[in-house]
């Protein structure tokens, strides 16, 4: 299980080397959106996303002779970039392995930090990171299916509760799930009056089904502009929790997820890449159960963007 102890102590943990991301408030988005506007900038975090919280909390609790064997991790994009800054400020060489999907900026953006790239087809990603570690002895610092990982991500929620202590709703971008688990073990357990919404691309909506079906499902390979947001099946450590604690997961068409990123940047100055901007979809699709009197907190995840997702 994972803790709201587990939580603070990786905030304890990461801290001197994270910024404390601020949050926005959009008055020009309530009248679109339905709600008061506030944004968690998760884009303005070192690496520019909020996946080196537990790509850092994950490899400052590994131990030190592990670590200079090397380490792997199976990536969109954002993951492997928190892995690869994580792993140059502990002297430790990192592979990342990222689907040959993977939007260019974010795999210059891995190299640029000394770490190898290996690419394949997005389906083949875990199998080919489990090969790595087992052949070079790496150690393995996966996505989100590790409590360390999701209490790193937990931290988010951590801060937006100390920053915005009378928020009514939490919007959260869900991939496998580490940073939904996480935001939800923390929050719920400080003010569980607090909705916590999850939102997904409909072309890969992994959470919607599996949470219909009672069971993690696995979906077929789809293409989505959410591109950090492509995995296939919930990982097993964070189904449980976001089938026990989190209100509601939405999925959003991809129009409107093109739609909430091009809002997010002409109507409110944010750059911000699509996965980040599906919560302004989901509330300009209307999917969102939230009202004009509810303080909204949606969660920038990322900002690692190129100039070919707005076109």
């Amino acid at each position: 299980m994972l803790t709201l102890e587990q939580i603070h102590a990786a905030k304890r943990r990461i801290s001197p080397y994270i910024f404390e991301t601020p949050i926005i408030r959009l008055n020009g988005l309530d009248h679109l959106l339905g709600c008061h506007v506030y944004i968690k900038a998760e884009n303005m975090q070192k690496t520019n996303s909020f996946k080196l919280r537990g790509a850092l909390n994950k490899m400052l609790s590994t131990p030190l002779e592990q670590l200079q064997k090397g380490v792997v991790a199976a990536s969109s994009g954002n993951h492997g970039k928190g892995v690869a800054y994580a792993a140059k400020l502990l002297n430790s060489k990192a592979t990342i392995v990222l689907p040959d999907s993977a939007p260019t900026v974010k795999v210059e953006g891995i190299r640029a930090l000394g770490a190898e790239v290996v690419q394949c087809k997005l389906t083949e990603r875990h199998t080919l990171t489990e090969r790595l570690s087992r052949d070079h002895g790496y150690c393995n610092i996966h996505p989100y299916d590790d409590y360390d990982i999701m209490a790193g991500q937990g931290t988010v929620g951590l801060e937006i509760v100390a920053q915005l202590p009378d928020v009514d709703t939490i919007v959260v971008p869900i991939g496998g799930g580490g940073l939904l688990s996480g935001i939800a073990t923390a929050v719920k357990s400080i003010a569980p009056r607090i909705k916590i919404i999850g939102v997904e691309p409909a072309a890969v909506s992994r959470y919607t089904k599996s949470l219909e079906a009672g069971e993690r499902l696995l979906l077929a390979e789809h293409k989505s502009l959410a591109d950090a947001l492509l995995t296939l099946q919930p990982g097993e450590r964070n189904f449980p929790i976001v089938q026990e604690l989190v209100d509601e997961v939405v999925s959003v068409d991809e129009a409107l997820i093109q739609r909430g990123m091009k809002t997010l940047l002409s109507e409110g100055k944010i750059i911000a890449e699509p996965s980040s901007s599906i919560g302004i979809g989901a509330a300009l699709q209307g999917a969102l159960p939230i009202h004009k009197n509810e303080k909204v907190c949606f969660l920038i995840t990322g900002g690692n963007v190129g100039l070919e997702a707005w076109t």
